[in-house]
Parts: structure tokens; sequence; C-alpha cells
């Protein structure tokens, strides 16, 4: 199967990324090491053998001009389920092909995890790797299912149980593989830096953390 994978990126802006890590770090130190994870996520997902797409919030140009041989696409107006729809159905659109879709905060976030997770398709319509906030890191499938979107309660603990709620209520084979985590607060940057410490997004994060 082609293996395409779509990554929700915003552009980094002070106080517009990262804010609840604002404090300990400053709305342009939160902005910063944004923009450390995400060029750390970007960069490692285009040494696997992905379709790598962009779905951009905020300045296309950005995006063009720091990542030209990927191809950006803006994203659609509406909540995050309706994002993730039209994003999800752009990458289903070259033909039959396993999509998925993570997001530009989870910068260590493993290759061969997506690996296997992208092997479960074979027998699955849905795929996800759950979230140690009660999310998710990815979600793929093989064709687009737009009910596991639709009356989701965005950013809180109940996103995967009712993504499990919504899957079975519409008869698909869903399944989880693994489990990763987001740098939402300082609580899961903390948890980055024993995790990962080398990669840039931790060596980034220790350096501000060190002022306080």
């Amino acid at each position: 199967m082609k293996l395409s994978l779509g990554i929700l990126v915003k552009e980094p802006i002070p106080g517009q990324v990262k804010t609840r890590l604002t404090p300990p770090l400053t709305a342009d130190q939160a902005a910063e090491l944004y923009r450390v994870a995400l060029h750390e996520t970007v960069e490692r997902m285009q040494t696997a053998d992905y379709n790598v797409v962009l779905f951009c919030s905020g300045g296309q140009t950005y995006f063009e001009k720091n990542f030209p041989k990927l191809l950006s696409i803006p994203q659609c107006k509406g909540d995050l389920g309706a994002r993730m729809t039209a994003a999800l159905d752009r990458l289903h659109k070259g033909g039959p092909a396993a999509a998925a879709l993570i997001g530009s905060d989870s910068p260590d976030l493993s290759l061969a995890l997506i690996d296997a997770a992208f092997f479960t398709l074979k027998e699955n319509d849905v795929v996800t790797i759950p979230a140690s906030d009660g999310g998710y890191v990815l979600i793929g499938s093989c064709h687009l299912h737009p009910e596991l979107f639709q009356n989701i309660d965005w950013s809180t603990d109940q996103v995967l149980t009712q993504t499990r709620q919504r899957a079975a209520a519409a008869g698909l084979v869903y399944t989880e593989y693994g489990q990763w985590e987001d740098i939402d607060d300082i609580v899961s940057l903390q948890r980055l830096l024993e995790r990962s410490p080398d990669s840039k997004t931790a060596r980034y994060a220790r350096q501000q953390l060190s002022q306080y």
C-alpha cells in the first residue's frame, strides 16, 4: 500500500502556539519551542518512506519557504474534526491508499510505531496510536470515515473513548497500537526531556528551562 502521512501544522506565532507552556516559558520561547518541534517532526517523517503532506494553519508562505519539497495545503475552516476530515479526504483522493494524520508536537514519535500502525490497516479499517491524555497522536485508515470526527469533545480526555464509540457505531474494525505523548504542558515536556533527551526539541527546552 502507498502510505500517505499528513501532518497538521501551525505557523509558530508567539501567543498562538503552546500557550499552556506560558509560564514558565515566555510566549516567544514557547513559539520557538513549537518551531523546533515542528521542524524536527517534519524532518524525521521525511526520512521514512511516506508521502508527507503538510496541512497548514496560518501563513502558508512559511511552510512553502521552509519545506519547499513538500506539498502544503491550507486547513479548511471549522473545528478540529472538520479539518481532520478534509485532510484525510485529500490524502485518500489519490486512490486506494493507507493514510494517517499526526500533529506537529510529538517530535520524537517513533517511526517504527507509525510503520506498525500502518501495517495493522491490512486487517483493520481504522487505527489510532493512543495518547496518555485520553486522545491520540495518530489516526489512520484505508478509506475516509467522516463519522469518526463528528460530535467529538476535542481537547478533552474523552476523545479516544468517543472515537472508539463512533467506530463501533459505524461497524468499523478498529484497533489501537502502542502509545505516545504530545507536548501539551510542562509535565509532558518534562517527560520528553526524560524520554528523548538528545532530541532537538529537548535540547532547546532544557536550555530555556535552566534559566528558571
